[in-house]
């Protein structure tokens, strides 16, 4: 069973490559991120036409994640309890659609046990003093303590908390660390690493690193500045998979070729293959 991760940096203007992406690698599963749709203007026929089931959580031009499956999917749950709100300024607070999980793969051909799968877009943060910050660090840890009480619980779940994390946890996620941290700049912050590392520390692991470790291997490239051929690039894109997970990832991958070319997401996917 292969299943992606994916900011599209919008969906209807990337339903081509993403079409595409799908048929291309015999994708099972997708987990999205920045759909920028509602409910009502997401594209579910593109999904629906290529035999995969989909779920999306939506409310505004902003944010948005999916999940799609050809592999069955169930147990759908729209942000995590506790999920923290944000207004800016603290005026009339919401929760953003910014995760969604579901149980994958009952369905799989090839006898592959299901997955839990969560498809999650971090807040940025915006700057190391905005109210933004806050509200992203504890975004993550309310997120952290679901995630290490259901590890306790059950030790052998199968469990995997992929997206779009908005943090380069090591020093070399990032093309020019001084440049970062001489600047301010945010996801290379002690608190923000912390954040990420807590995961980590409960017992979930990137699959994807000890495949492909750096220096210079990253997910996301900015539009501007030729970032994507000047190679600088941030890795902030993860599959965090549980130890009974891990242990039967058979391969992992970054397809570094869709962020070229014309309409390009400013993020690649982030291919994880069960066996």
């Amino acid at each position: 069973m292969k299943i992606a991760t994916w900011n599209v940096n919008s969906l209807r203007a990337r339903a081509d490559r993403v079409e595409a992406f799908l048929e291309r690698h015999d994708i099972d599963v997708l987990a999205i991120q920045e759909t920028k749709c509602r409910d009502e203007n997401f594209p579910w026929e593109l999904f629906e036409r290529a035999g995969y089931e989909v779920v999306h959580n939506g409310t505004s031009q902003w944010n948005g994640v999916a999940i799609a499956s050809r592999v069955g999917l169930s147990d759908v749950q729209r942000g995590f309890p506790g999920q923290p709100h944000f207004g800016k300024g603290g005026v009339d607070p919401q929760e953003e659609s910014r995760a969604i999980g579901a149980t994958v793969g009952a369905e799989a051909a090839d006898g592959v046990a299901p997955v839990r799968l969560w498809s999650l877009y971090v807040p940025n943060g915006r700057g190391l003093e905005n109210e933004h910050m806050g509200y992203k660090l504890e975004w993550l840890r309310v997120l952290q303590e679901h995630a290490a009480a259901h590890l306790a619980e059950d030790p052998d779940t199968r469990l995997a908390l992929a997206g779009d994390w908005n943090i380069a946890p090591q020093e070399e996620d990032v093309w020019d660390i001084e440049l970062f941290q001489r600047e301010g700049y945010t996801h290379v912050s002690p608190a923000e690493r912390a954040a990420f590392h807590a995961f980590e520390d409960a017992g979930l692991v990137d699959v994807v690193r000890p495949r492909h470790p750096g220096p210079g291997v990253y997910t996301y490239w900015d539009y501007t500045g030729l970032a994507f051929p000047k190679k600088k690039g941030m890795r902030i894109d993860f599959q965090l998979c549980s130890p009974a997970l891990a242990r039967t990832v058979t391969d992992a991958w970054i397809d570094r070729e869709e962020r070229k070319g014309k309409g390009a997401s400013d993020h690649a996917p982030v291919v994880v293959e069960l066996g």
